[in-house]
């Protein structure tokens, strides 16, 4: 496998060709950027964090029957995975109200949500990813209703198997975005599974283990990541 010339690079990750048309790289960064991108920073070794846990997550989800984009991890920060058309829906699962949420509906903050909401928005750093509906999705061609039923049932079913996974970890899975996208036909994951894209709050003190230490400015970040790390590496 060697690494071509790059293709994109993202506020977290770098992607480039290889010389297999069926594969690409990525390669995790250690910027960090919040409130889409206006406050923007560093978090020392991030990137070898958010490449191996996503790697680990990936490999526990193919067990639970949803296939990734993971095809190798090839060091501490850097993977290989499979060349998908990423579909421009991010996709948030909502288990408990907290942050933008918060913000726009004004729900109380920590309170858990029955039933689990799901919320989109268009991948656009532009127009600071606003929320869609599956109309907008539907009129801007960016997804079938076919492939939007595919994505919010794997969305559920990864959401049960995290909850699950992770307060066995003594963390609460507050929130998560996931991206999917298309390779050779079918509906996959692709994106990340980390610090970066999830909350998870501490079990019995709700100490914030996730970006919202960087977001608040609530010190440690580099070390919160880090310890997530650890507690994913022994699953």
């Amino acid at each position: 496998m060697k690494k071509l010339e790059q293709l994109y690079e993202g506020k977290a990750k770098k992607v480039f060709k290889t010389d297999n048309a069926d594969h690409y790289l990525i390669e995790y960064k250690d910027d960090a950027t919040a409130f889409n991108g206006e406050k923007r920073g560093s978090i020392e070794d991030k990137g070898v964090v958010n490449n191996l846990m996503s790697a680990k997550m990936f490999q526990l989800l193919e067990n639970e029957g949803v296939e990734s984009h993971l095809v190798e991890l090839l060091n501490d920060r850097e993977m290989l995975v499979k060349a998908v058309e990423i579909i421009q829906v991010e996709v948030i699962v909502r288990n408990v109200a907290t942050g933008s949420m918060v913000r726009r509906l004004g729900i109380e903050d920590g309170i858990t949500l029955e039933p689990t909401v799901l919320e989109y928005c268009l991948k656009s750093d532009a127009f600071g990813d606003p929320i869609i509906n599956d109309y907008h999705i539907a009129a801007m061609k960016l997804a079938t209703e076919d492939e939007m039923k595919q994505i919010r049932d794997m969305a559920f079913k990864i959401n049960e198997f995290m909850k699950e996974t992770f307060i066995k970890l003594d963390l609460k899975l507050i929130d998560f975005k996931l991206e999917f996208g298309r390779f050779k036909g079918k509906i996959i994951l692709a994106d990340e599974i980390s610090p970066d894209t999830c909350r998870f709050w501490e079990v019995g003190t709700n100490r914030k283990m996730d970006k919202d230490r960087f977001r608040q400015d609530l010190g440690n970040v580099k070390a919160t990541y880090q310890e997530v790390l650890k507690k994913v590496q022994t699953l």
